[in-house]
């Protein structure tokens, strides 16, 4: 297939790697332009703007850090909007809010182009290893024709119906989860070093028992060994992805209130300059709360 590729963050540039090993004709934008260094020595093409990224493409990826990116390379002088062909294909993989899932599937399909939304799940080292999960929404036919990308950069899709903003409520709401899950942790490991036991014997009770899934061992081990800079998803983006989903709450009048407590944790951690860190560093705010940092 002929793909844009828009955004070399770490996972990004993990992604758009998975897309060029699998055959695929990649071209690739990025603000920074070094970013693109790597892939372009390895057979990519390196775009000078979001413009020319999209050029006779058939799929323009974005892998995008927070909604007003995507509203820029989207919606912007030149962006995605402007400069995809007709019937090309959006594919939007960031974590970004309904609302501007919302409006920029309106805007393509004023366009004459279509919006797929598949935000991804998983870290760097799954999106290098083509492990990630895919949560894709928007019309069957645009989810179809992307498969084949979706073969090379993940393990599984999870089909989350037709309009694009289904996808994003599900991606946030797993977000939710994983960042409730590393809090309790928190008041847990917090606990027990309260009590003189060694954080590594709690880890073992969890992984090897009830919470054996890959969050608790994943998480569960950074907040063990405090090893908050091997970083997978920062604090910063931890806290935009709470601020959505309370957002996305509010607009359907569903109560959270654990949002409330993860996005306190998180405010603090950023507030101690961690908002660098992997966000399992909120644990660390319970520690201080109690007393052992």
């Amino acid at each position: 297939m002929k793909v844009g590729f828009v955004g070399l963050g770490r996972m990004g540039q993990a992604m758009a790697r998975r897309v060029l090993d699998g055959g695929h004709d990649l071209v690739v934008f990025n603000r920074t332009a070094q970013k693109a260094s790597e892939l372009a020595a390895a057979g990519a093409r390196v775009a000078p703007s979001v413009a020319d990224a999209c050029r006779e493409r058939e799929v323009v990826i974005s892998m995008l850090a927070d909604d007003p990116a995507l509203e820029m390379v989207g919606l912007g002088a030149g962006g995605l909007r402007d400069a995809l062909p007709a019937g090309a294909i959006h594919l939007a993989m960031g974590t970004h809010g309904v609302g501007a899932i919302r409006t920029l599937a309106e805007a393509h399909a004023d366009a004459g182009q279509v919006l797929v939304a598949a935000p991804v799940l998983g870290r760097p080292d799954a999106a290098a290893a083509g492990q990630l999960g895919i949560v894709a929404a928007g019309p069957g036919e645009a989810v179809r024709r992307c498969e084949p990308l979706f073969q090379c950069i993940g393990r599984r899709v999870f089909p989350s119906g037709e309009k694009p903003e289904g996808a994003t409520a599900i991606k946030l709401a797993n977000n939710f989860l994983i960042g409730c899950a590393i809090e309790a942790m928190g008041e847990a490991y917090s606990l027990v070093r309260k009590y003189g036991v060694v954080p590594q014997v709690l880890y073992d009770v969890l992984t090897e028992g009830l919470f054996s899934a890959t969050a608790y061992k994943v998480y569960g081990k950074i907040i063990a060994e405090q090893a908050y800079d091997n970083v997978g998803f920062t604090t910063s983006l931890a806290l935009k992805d709470a601020n959505l989903v309370m957002a996305a709450a509010e607009a359907a009048r569903v109560p959270m209130p654990s949002a409330g407590t993860l996005r306190d944790r998180l405010l603090g951690a950023m507030a101690h300059g961690d908002g660098e860190r992997d966000w399992a560093v909120i644990a660390r705010e319970q520690a201080r709360a109690s007393g052992l940092e």
